[in-house]
């Protein structure tokens, strides 16, 4: 089964950019270069084949323009510039998968009953501090878990006051 150009396309770039070759381009991935003339946010994610995290970088409104450019630079991110991690060596990209989460415009929300950790990213944001996180994913099954980690990931630890958006995503994976 061949992955979605979106995915393969962060591959690609990985591979290339830790062998110091020229990046590829969208349209040499998919020539139905119409996939890549929209402006949108994404996250890269990549795991190792038992499903560790091994980077995850990305934008929540986007900053390039247009999708091919964001993948691009956040698979770049993901793999070299994941402060949680060191960066990605050729070596390691047999052992790992990569996803590519693109998202939705964010819509501000009144109160958590209007979220699910399933089908909503978020952003919880308190003064000059903001956390995001994308939805379903693997033992986060409730709204308060889902705010908390947004949460502690921005540095907000007195949950009183925030601000909170939610997004969808559409998932593509290896």
């Amino acid at each position: 089964m061949n992955a979605h150009p979106y995915v393969t396309l962060a591959r690609r770039t990985v591979e290339r950019y830790l062998a110091g070759e020229a990046l590829p381009g969208g349209a040499e991935i998919d020539p139905r270069s119409e996939l890549w003339s929209v402006k949108r946010a994404c996250f890269v994610s990549i795991k190792t084949l038992p499903g560790d995290l091994r980077g995850c970088i990305g934008t929540v409104v986007p900053l390039r323009p247009s999708l091919d450019v964001e993948i691009i630079e956040n698979a770049i991110s993901s793999s070299t510039r994941d402060p949680r991690f060191p960066p990605m060596t050729s070596s390691e990209l047999s052992g790992v998968s990569f996803s590519v989460d693109v998202l939705g415009v964010p819509e501000s929300v009144g109160d958590s009953a209007s979220l699910d950790p399933k089908k909503w990213g978020i952003i919880v944001s308190k003064g000059a501090l903001r956390g995001v996180l994308l939805p379903d994913l693997e033992g986060v099954d409730t709204v308060a878990e889902q705010i908390g980690i947004a949460a502690r990931k921005a540095g907000i630890y007195d949950i009183a006051g925030i601000s909170i958006e939610r997004f969808a995503v559409t998932r593509y994976k290896e």
